[in-house]
């Protein structure tokens, strides 16, 4: 009698990374869905073929055990941003619009995580994360994976607290919920999706996806600038419509600037429901906060637990604030360093170290930035050569909704890689 062969094991998340040539994409699949939405090819043609780098052809795997510590991580961190000593600290440099006092949490915050070596770091949180829409499209445009990894579906995620719902189910679900625990009973009857100049934003096709959700829902949408709105009888209004509700894609994240006047004004009467909203970028996404949520000494004197702390310590990319005074040692060490702006998004003015000339370092020392330890993002081997990754939760209330990774080259997270952008995720065992 022969031995029976040891059976195969299933790779690990690294090995498939490496080693994994497939595509899951499935285009044919992409444009039906698109298709069913607007009826004809013009959605298709927005996503598909003029932003061909919005979304990478090939999923993208991590282990149970990586996706089980970074839900751990988002959790400790949503336990310590509810403190209000923490409120209390982040809000002594926020603008003014953030002290207003509001019931709606904020919709679509982005937790972006680097794998590295010795597990996930956090290395910022995002308000108004962009792309959440793209990728629940996405995930019903995937084709199976193969036996090797398991036969899954990419982006079909187990997620704790959460039933197989289809993502914009969730997602509609959640705009309810913003809507009622200002409002109560009363009807959602309209939505302004606002954003500066939105036809010319690379993300215009979501906002037309969204567009649909919300009509979708008996729920009239509009897509317009800031500077379209009126304030006036008591409401916020966009021509003849009444906007109850605006989904806020600004970067103008304390909409202190002129454009946004009127709709702050209206914010801050109460005359409208805005998500997300300043006080929820304040708590979440200034940049400035990773340096006190990986603070031990203040974690302690705010009566933040061990378990917490040693969370926190590990799993957020250590974190400080620029400053003038230790300008030499900055210059020093920039090698092993990531510069970002205070408030900054979408990875604009953020500069890694290694890349720095001194007129640009000298500009940093000007304006509110902060320094973060270099987490080398892990990479993914496809035909197109080698990509960086890293990994997005879209998170409202504590509750991850829809993981997705970003594969790029170059600096920082962006939309230009042949082969890169939005990707779908695979949980090896």
């Amino acid at each position: 009698m022969h031995p029976h062969p040891e059976p195969e094991q299933t790779p690990n998340a690294k090995q498939l990374n490496s080693d994994c040539r497939c595509s899951s994409l499935n285009r044919k699949a992409l444009r039906s869905e698109l298709n069913r939405l607007d009826g004809n090819d013009d959605l298709y043609r927005l996503i598909a073929e003029e932003r061909p780098n919005l979304f990478a052809e090939s999923a993208v795997f991590i282990d149970q055990a990586c996706l089980d510590q970074q839900l751990e991580i988002i959790a400790a961190l949503e336990r310590v941003i509810a403190l209000p000593a923490y409120q209390q600290q982040v809000l002594k440099y926020a603008p003014d619009a953030a002290r207003f006092l509001t019931k709606a949490h904020g919709v679509f915050l982005g937790y972006d995580f680097h794998l590295s070596t010795d597990g996930p770091k956090l290395i910022e949180i995002n308000s108004n994360a962009g792309g959440a829409m793209i990728n629940a499209l996405l995930i019903r445009a995937q084709n199976s994976c193969c036996e090797t990894a398991g036969n899954q579906q990419p982006g079909k995620l187990k997620l704790p607290r959460q039933d197989t719902q289809r993502a914009e189910t969730l997602f509609m679900e959640m705009f309810y919920r913003e809507w009622r625990s200002e409002r109560d009973a009363e009807p959602l009857r309209s939505i302004a999706i606002v954003d500066d100049d939105p036809q010319q934003q690379y993300m215009w096709p979501e906002f037309l996806l969204f567009k649909h959700l919300f009509e979708h829902h008996k729920i009239q949408t509009v897509i317009c600038d800031p500077q379209a709105l009126n304030y006036h009888d008591g409401g916020l209004w966009h021509g003849d419509l009444q906007i109850d509700l605006v989904y806020n894609r600004l970067t103008d994240f304390g909409l202190e600037s002129l454009e946004c006047r009127t709709l702050r004004e209206a914010y801050l009467a109460g005359a409208v429901v805005l998500t997300p909203h300043p006080r929820n970028h304040a708590l979440y996404a200034d940049k400035r906060n990773l340096v006190w949520l990986g603070n031990d000494d203040f974690l302690r004197a705010i009566g933040v637990d061990a378990h917490t702390r040693t969370l926190l310590q590990e799993g957020i990319a250590h974190t400080v604030l620029v400053d003038a005074q230790h300008a030499e040692w900055f210059w020093a060490e920039r090698k092993q360093l990531f510069f970002k702006p205070a408030r900054g998004y979408g990875s604009k003015a953020a500069y890694r170290g290694d890349k720095l000339t001194r007129r640009v370092f000298e500009d940093i020392l000007q304006h509110d930035y902060v320094a973060q330890t270099l987490v080398k993002p892990s990479e993914r081997h496809l035909d197109a050569g080698e990509l960086k990754l890293d990994l997005r939760h879209y998170v409202y209330q504590g509750q991850t909704q829809l993981v997705c990774a970003r594969l790029y080259q170059g600096q920082t997270t962006n939309f230009r890689t042949p082969g890169g952008g939005f990707a779908q995720v695979v949980v090896v065992p």
